[in-house]
């Protein structure tokens, strides 16, 4: 008996398996949205249990291979991104390609050319320009795009783009530190050409505003997501003449980088100074002291942006060309009120 001739398990098994109906599996399987997240959850992980692959799939797609590409791979968020995109993936029978490309660069030309060869049932781009030439390469290979972050100027409004409330974590974020009675609160931003960064600076800015605490442009200093630019931005900032009581980092990776500018001055996290990162990493919960931080969703933003570049590889339409996934202030042990003095 070859592979092909085993039993595999049905859809109808499936639904029996999880509960639900039929068509409510057959919706999960096409990426659809109007599933419940805990029915989807069920389906999904009975589908990986059993090693679900349906039949005859290349009579609807060409390649069962979907894109995913960042402009960087070195980082824990990506890792949480790709998480989800192979959930959904794997659920559906699609294997996931990953990429590190940039704009205008051989990498670009050649990721380019071999999507020409093997082919794609659609692209995710993660927080990477997405220039109007290869958006244009794209659309003559008749393959579906969807950005997740996108940097600014995505080009059209036909680009479905994935993202998260970023302007209402770096609000919430503000206040919890205001909350604590901060009124010298520094930022290290993230890079301002991408819409994510410049939210989160948007929303500190409107807190400070919101309680009448007059903006130290002094106390904003740049980063790049990168542990190196919170640890250079925390030492300038400690180096301030009146230096901040607490520091808000626009991802959790400067917030780590803070901590040890922190230490290296012989300070203690929340005694001395308080922290507030963003993203909530694996590894936030810990940090030593563990890192109140913003939660965004990073495995369901991989998630949604896979079902959502399926459904369009099946040709379907879309509710919204534009959604942002909640973010959720995650309080821990990093923020506490000003030291005394």
């Amino acid at each position: 008996m070859n592979a092909d001739d085993e039993p595999r398990v049905t859809i109808t098994a499936i639904a029996r398996e999880a509960g639900v109906s039929v068509p409510t599996v057959s919706r999960v399987l096409n990426g659809r949205s109007d599933v419940a997240p805990d029915t989807r959850e069920r389906v999904e992980e009975l589908l990986r249990h059993h090693g679900y692959r349906r039949r005859g799939s290349r009579t609807v797609r060409q390649a069962n291979l979907l894109d995913l590409v960042f402009n960087d791979l070195d980082s824990p968020w990506a890792v949480e991104i790709i998480r989800g995109v192979e959930d959904v993936g794997h659920a559906a029978g699609v294997g996931t390609v990953v990429s590190a490309i940039h704009s205008e660069s051989t990498s670009t030309r050649q990721w380019l050319q071999n999507l020409r060869d093997r082919a794609s049932d659609g692209v995710i781009v993660v927080t990477s320009h997405l220039t109007p030439p290869v958006h244009a390469q794209l659309r003559r290979l008749n393959v579906p795009v969807v950005v997740v972050d996108p940097a600014a100027g995505v080009p059209g409004t036909d680009v479905p783009a994935i993202g998260a409330t970023n302007w209402a974590g770096g609000l919430s974020a503000t206040e919890h530190l205001l909350g604590l009675g901060h009124r010298r609160i520094g930022f290290v931003a993230g890079p301002t050409h991408l819409l994510c960064s410049r939210a989160r600076l948007d929303g500190y800015r409107a807190a400070l505003a919101t309680a009448g605490v007059p903006l130290d442009d002094r106390l904003v200093q740049p980063g790049d997501f990168y542990h190196a630019s919170g640890f250079a931005a925390g030492a300038a900032l400690l180096d301030l003449d009146d230096p901040p009581t607490a520091i808000f980092a626009a991802s959790d990776q400067m917030a780590f980088g803070v901590y040890e500018a922190v230490r290296r001055r012989g300070l203690r996290v929340a005694d001395d100074i308080s922290i507030v990162g963003f993203d909530d990493l694996p590894e936030a919960r810990w940090a030593s002291p563990p890192l109140t931080t913003v939660r965004q969703p990073l495995v369901e933003m991989g998630r949604l942006a896979a079902r959502t570049v399926l459904r369009l590889a099946q040709g379907e339409d879309i509710e919204s060309p534009r959604v942002e996934l909640a973010t959720e202030l995650v309080v821990r042990d990093s923020t506490a009120p000003p030291a005394a003095g």
